[in-house]
């Protein structure tokens, strides 16, 4: 792990740090002795408005230290994980986030890629989670958080990559946060993918939610789908959808509705 800078944020003890591990940019704040651990896709947005799309951030740790506050609990450790999006991988973030084994196992893609499937790196994207990132992050903090306390989240392809993960690493995270899932790349035959992949309901939980202003609009025919395949599943108190009115597909709707979600992982 290669340290390259800490900061503060506003209104949230201790400090960030960012740090390379691999070949991979990761933002990570942690008070003493979390119990309970938050990964974040799409690190950038996290923490630091000067990395942060448009500038806004989810506000994640101000948000998890009210939320679990209200619960009595230590906030988690959060891990923000960078996309490799760059000037010469300028489609790094869709590599990345796109769940791999649905695209290349006959799912058809329902919007043009400027890339070919057979260069999306999606399993190894999540693997050097689970097995690279997650552990030396631990090992720094030095505290060992377990799988029913971890949760993932992420929105839009990051909604995605988070159901996707659940589906491939059960025993590595219990709960998933997916925010305005990209249902569209896919349509239903990615949403049959993804949820029939998922571990049987009973130990896990599942969110899912979207707007309904602009893109995320275009989601409800297939996060309906979503809603009556899992309830065919078999998930029940386990799992929520949640429709946020006038909310749209953008880091400033997100950071107003993660309190719900942080809620929700922590009500059982």
């Amino acid at each position: 792990m290669q340290e390259i800078s800490h900061f503060q944020v506003r209104g949230v003890s201790g400090a960030v740090n960012r740090v390379k591990i691999g070949d991979r940019i990761v933002d990570y704040w942690s008070p003493k002795n979390p119990t309970h651990l938050l990964i974040a896709h799409d690190g950038q947005n996290v923490f630091d408005p000067k990395s942060a799309t448009k500038r806004f951030t989810w506000r994640m740790a101000q948000n998890a230290e009210k939320v679990f506050g209200e619960f009595g609990f230590t906030p988690p450790a959060i891990i923000g994980i960078f996309h490799s999006s760059n000037k010469s991988d300028p489609f790094g973030r869709y590599k990345d986030l796109t769940p791999q084994k649905p695209f290349q196992n006959g799912v058809k893609p329902l919007v043009e890629t400027a890339f070919n499937l057979d260069e999306l790196r999606g399993d190894k994207y999540q693997n050097q989670i689970a097995e690279e990132i997650v552990p030396t992050i631990l090992n720094q903090i030095d505290v060992d958080i377990d799988f029913r306390n971890r949760a993932m989240i992420g929105s839009s392809m990051g909604g995605l990559a988070t159901l996707y993960a659940l589906g491939q690493r059960n025993g590595f995270f219990r709960t998933a946060l997916a925010f305005s899932p990209h249902w569209v790349i896919g349509g239903n035959p990615l949403v049959d993918h993804l949820l029939n992949e998922l571990p049987k309901p009973g130990q896990h939980k599942v969110w899912m939610s979207r707007g309904n202003k602009k893109l995320d609009s275009t989601y409800k025919p297939h996060q309906d789908y979503a809603d009556k395949l899992m309830a065919n599943l078999g998930w029940q108190h386990q799992f929520k959808s949640v429709i946020f009115n006038k909310a749209g597909h953008n880091e400033r709707a997100w950071a107003k509705q993660v309190d719900d979600a942080f809620r929700f992982w922590l009500l059982d």
